[in-house]
């Protein structure tokens, strides 16, 4: 081979190699298309803005093929208008704005070397477009109805209707399979992890009596706390959620049949004791999304002496550690008791600053992913699922942990 060969050769490899590694990381990426609800109209069951609900199906295979798994989508809360309106017209609010294929990795993932025990398993990402965890059931209309032109004049249509989202995929599934299941599991992240608490018990309604049923919350252990400045922060904005969006007659009956204040039963501590399907809890005990909008929101710090704090732990000082030690005391002694007395309970808190780590497959099961005691989280899940072990894992508190994938 020739010096100019060898030079043309050398071009080739620095303009194709990119594109080579890139369709490899491609090839090997799970991309699931969307499929729209389109009966969900009949139930009155749309986004905040009106567009048809979606999900993301792929098919079971081989010793699965009469196994589901359903996934929450998570992104945050709405709970005004202003804040509903705005999100109505993003992904949040909205089928016409969200991507049309969605990336199965982590507990979706088809790949049985990195998702053991649920790869061949019907797998179902639920979107997430109502703004409340799939929980409300309610409308919004300021505008007026002009009868000559058949158009809302100046108005603002938000649609709250989570509850009959929810009620519309499901039965949307059920002739798909669902409805033969054998085992299956309900899942989520972050507030889709909060979803799982809020319909646990109905999801197991659907399904055959003698199917093996369970559920799955990551990281939507939000936790009843005050903030650093005292106020209930979360707890507010909540009340405001659950009043706008009707999400109180959605709420555990026995819940909200117990406790003086009803909306309470929102929080994930006070519905648990009343959930009777097998649940497992994941979480962190030092969740990021609740450290900086449960523990430390911009209202309760506006001289931001936890600026530097919140984007690096390591910039911490003694004190704001120690009231970080103390949220993660808190959130052990709210499940203190599901520890303890859950036969068939199971639970995966880990010491990581992160938040929702079953989706991505580097938290999921990889050589580097977290562990407590030897264990990942995969692992974790499944010995619990199919009762293999006591599935019951506790962290050691910060800074002991050097598996975490921390996120600050």
């Amino acid at each position: 081979m020739n010096v100019n060969s060898i030079v043309v050769l050398k071009l080739v490899l620095l303009i194709c190699w990119p594109w080579l590694v890139y369709s490899k990381e491609e090839e090997s990426r799970l991309l699931v298309n969307m499929t729209l609800v389109h009966n969900a109209s009949t139930l009155g069951a749309y986004c905040l803005d009106g567009s048809l609900p979606a999900y993301h199906l792929h098919r079971g295979f081989g010793a699965g093929t009469s196994n589901w798994l359903l996934q929450f989508e998570g992104g945050g809360w709405c709970n005004d208008i202003k804040s509903c309106l705005d999100r109505s017209k993003t992904r949040r609010g909205s089928t016409r704005y969200m991507n049309k294929w969605e990336v199965f990795s982590g507990i979706l993932s088809n790949n049985a070397s990195l998702n053991p025990d649920f790869y061949n398993w019907n797998r179902v990402k639920l979107r997430y477009c109502d703004g409340a965890s799939f929980a409300g059931d309610s409308k919004f209309y300021n505008g007026t109805y002009s009868c000559s032109s058949g158009e809302r004049n100046g108005s603002t249509l938000l649609y709250f209707r989570g509850q009959r989202i929810w009620q519309a995929i499901i039965l949307d599934l059920l002739p798909k399979g669902l409805g033969r299941a054998k085992k299956a599991l309900l899942s989520g992240c972050s507030a889709g992890g909060l979803a799982t608490f809020l319909h646990c018990d109905n999801f197991t309604s659907y399904l055959p009596k003698n199917a093996s049923v369970k559920c799955l919350s990551d990281a939507g252990f939000f936790l009843d706390e005050r903030d650093i400045s005292l106020n209930h922060t979360i707890r507010s904005f909540y009340e405001d959620l659950i009043s706008l969006q009707g999400v109180e007659p959605n709420l555990n009956q026995n819940c909200t049949s117990t406790l003086y204040y009803p909306h309470l039963c929102f929080f994930p501590q006070y519905a648990l004791p009343y959930i009777r399907t097998p649940f497992f809890i994941l979480n962190s005990a030092y969740d990021v999304y609740q450290f900086h909008h449960i523990l430390v929101p911009p209202s309760s710090d506006p001289q931001r002496h936890w600026y530097h704090c919140e984007l690096n732990v390591a910039a911490c000082n003694p004190s704001q550690l120690n009231i970080l030690q103390g949220f993660r005391k808190d959130m052990l002694e709210a499940l203190r008791v599901f520890y303890e007395y859950s036969r068939r309970g199971g639970m995966y808190i880990n010491s990581c600053f992160t938040h929702c780590q079953s989706e991505t497959q580097d938290t999921w099961f990889a050589v580097d992913s977290p562990r407590i005691n030897n264990k990942t989280i995969a692992e974790a899940v499944g010995d619990w699922y199919f009762s293999r072990n006591v599935s019951k894992e506790i962290d050691c508190a910060y800074p002991c942990d050097t598996t975490c994938h921390n996120m600050i």
